[in-house]
């Protein structure tokens, strides 16, 4: 899902969808956000865990994000999705009646 700048995340409160605020409004943009991927993998050459999060993009979308918010979604109430990242641009993404596009990312834990 997408935020805007105006969220600051919790990492001891903030564990479900549900606690996430500031999730953006725009044409084009479901609440909730667009699905992606997320893939594991364990790199045991550089004793590290890899989180690939993939790439999306929204058509015809007019919108200001900061940040993605990354969970698992179990099908049902925002209160049983277990938050995953939450990805910081760094300054905020503007689509004016364009596609929006948030690009891959790779989260290492170094064993």
């Amino acid at each position: 899902m997408l935020v805007t700048s105006a969220y600051t995340e919790n990492k001891d409160t903030h564990l479900k969808r549900s606690d996430v605020t500031n999730e953006v409004t725009g044409t084009g943009y479901t609440a909730g956000g667009p699905t992606t991927t997320v893939t594991i993998t364990k790199d045991t050459t550089n004793d590290r865990l890899n989180v690939e999060i993939g790439a999306f993009s929204l058509s015809n979308t007019t919108l200001t994000a900061r940040k993605a918010v990354i969970y698992k979604a179990r099908g049902g109430a925002a209160s049983a999705d277990e938050l995953v990242a939450v990805i910081d641009n760094g300054s905020d993404l503007v689509s004016s009646n364009g596609t929006f596009a948030w690009g891959a990312s790779t989260i290492r834990i170094q064993n």
